[in-house]
């Protein structure tokens, strides 16, 4: 039943509302964003902000096409069920069925475990970054990347971890099943009979399209660098670019009848996954769906070198919003929220969810924890006068503090819930020696890490070396030189730096140097019975304990 306000449904209204939302970017000299709301299919709000191209000064409007990046991967989803019901594509096979490269150490998931992000398998599109940086890889690299990886995170089924990998190998079945390409079975199949006609899957940032977006990344001394994807293979992963009015098309027909696909296939989309251990996380296939503030949101971010997307709906207020940016400084998913929260207003019956205040919580400021089983690292922080939580080295996120819980919700990272009993935490002094803290349901002791004194740890000489690490095909070199620790990752086609700084006994953070996508993450450095270095087990947030294997000790 809609329940809002009829003023909302008036554009001068809307306008009213949002417009002091989105002023900040409404520049001359800067990249921007384009914004779209609709209730019950009608748009009452469409404006570009800022500037689609700052080379050229062409202004963003509501008709400029954009990178959607991973809201693109429920696009991908549909096309597989499509698939399952013509009877081409077997969802709950062995993966290998359809993609028989593929070999992994254990069981083989499934395609319909790539959808969810439960295979287990490691993300080609992560190690790619790890190995090689912002190096361009040729088409069929991450094929070659995912076959080569033979460890694994978890078994399949076990724990949600986010995969892109897995959906490119999820695009290669469809392509394979539907005996076409993956763009022109998405055009025939999905986007045509929705009259999606400014939408398509592009593989890559190098061809020229037709009222297209320049992404822009800023420079650390001020302006703009072009936002390139280091791929020649984009697909079900994040490859779609579309319009405010496509996606408000197509988030009525989420919503609405179908058009395309059966009720049934469009509800397993949305329905939650359900882990081994019985827990039920809001992600189902290519969407996250859950309440908030007593409405259901359905929901998919994307992220873009240069820029960032956000599609949304409220089925039960007929309420569609899109942002789309390409390059303005904003989290597209906060925004989204916040104009939610003013579409919606008394019609939304819960607070906005608060954030914990760290004044409470000051002993845990700078304190690292490490999972005595997972291995695991997370650290505090004060984020604004928030108590941030910082996993695996990541900059630290705003907990959400209610009955002596904190956490940090599953919707706004896709990965956990982590959960803290915060009871036993507040009040001055050293921080707790350990701490109960759960991932996803699992509850387990975490100790402090103390860090030590003088910089880098006494081993840190051990580690110089060469070390080999045949899942990434590449080599690496760590040398100390004074007080820097770092190691230089050579792969097929480019090359990272990672710098080190001590955590605690055998943990290191790392953080990669000069990358579009900076990556983060622990290093554990293991030892054989005689104290001597072996080898480096890597963590980041979509990797666990990738081998770098010492040479010639």
């Amino acid at each position: 039943m809609n329940t809002v306000s009829a003023d909302m449904d008036n554009p001068s209204e809307a306008a009213a509302a949002l417009d002091p939302l989105f002023a900040p970017f409404n520049r001359a000299d800067a990249p921007g964003l384009v914004v779209a709301v609709a209730r019950d299919g009608k748009p009452v709000y469409r404006r570009g902000f800022g500037l689609a191209s700052v080379g050229l000064g062409v202004a963003n409007t509501p008709w400029t096409r954009m990178r959607i990046g991973s809201t693109s991967k429920h696009f991908a989803c549909l096309a597989a069920l499509l698939l399952e019901e013509d009877g081409l594509l077997d969802l709950d096979a062995p993966a290998s069925r359809h993609v028989p490269e593929l070999v992994t150490q254990g069981a083989m998931p499934t395609l319909r475990q790539f959808m969810n992000h439960t295979s287990g398998l490691r993300c080609g599109l992560d190690a790619g970054f790890l190995a090689e940086g912002m190096a361009v890889r040729p088409a069929g690299s991450m094929l070659a990347g995912q076959v080569r990886m033979r460890d694994v995170n978890f078994a399949p089924g076990e724990k949600f971890m986010y995969n892109n990998g897995g959906y490119h190998l999820l695009s290669l079945a469809i392509a394979r099943a539907a005996g076409m390409p993956f763009e022109r079975f998405l055009a025939e199949r999905i986007l045509a009979p929705l009259g999606m006609h400014d939408t398509q899957s592009v593989p890559d940032d190098f061809a020229i399209h037709p009222g297209l977006a320049t992404l822009h990344v800023p420079l650390p001394g001020g302006g703009y660098k072009r936002g390139v994807f280091p791929s020649m293979e984009l697909l079900g992963e994040g490859a779609m670019i579309s319009t405010l009015d496509d996606m408000l098309r197509w988030l009525a027909h989420l919503r609405g009848p179908k058009r395309v696909g059966s009720a049934a296939a469009w509800e397993r989309m949305t329905a939650p996954t359900r882990l081994a251990n019985g827990v039920a996380v809001p992600y189902g296939y290519g969407l996250m769906r859950h309440p908030y503030r007593g409405v259901e949101v359905i929901h998919h971010a994307g992220a873009v070198i240069g820029g960032a997307c956000q599609m949304l709906t409220v089925p039960a207020h007929a309420l569609d919003i899109v942002i789309m940016s390409n390059g303005a400084p904003v989290n597209p998913h906060e925004l989204a929220m916040q104009v939610l929260d003013k579409m919606l207003g008394d019609a939304l019956a819960g607070p906005v969810p608060a954030k914990a205040d760290s004044t409470p919580y000051r002993r845990l400021i700078g304190a690292r924890y490490v999972g005595r089983a997972s291995g695991l690292v997370i650290g505090f922080a004060d984020v604004e006068g928030a108590l941030g939580l910082s996993l695996l080295n990541l900059p630290p996120m705003p907990l959400y503090g209610s009955g002596g819980e904190l956490r940090l919700p599953f919707e706004d990272i896709a990965a956990g819930p982590f959960v803290l009993d915060a009871r036993a935490l507040e009040g001055e002094g050293a921080p707790p020696a350990t701490l109960p803290f759960g991932e996803a349901g699992v509850p387990e002791p975490y100790d402090l890490l103390v860090a030590p004194e003088g910089g880098l740890p006494p081993f840190a000489a051990a580690l110089a070396g060469e070390y080999t690490v045949p899942d990434l095909d590449a080599r690496a070199t760590i040398a100390q030189e004074g007080e820097d620790l770092t190691m230089r990752v050579q792969g097929r086609f480019g090359a990272t730096v990672l710098r080190f700084e001590p955590f605690g006994p055998g943990l290191l953070g790392w953080r990669m140097d000069g990358a579009d996508i900076p990556l983060r993450g622990i290093a554990h450095v293991r030892r054989d019975g005689n104290g001597v270095v072996t080898e480096l087990a890597i963590d980041t947030t979509r990797t666990r304990g990738m081998r770098f294997m010492r040479q010639g000790r």
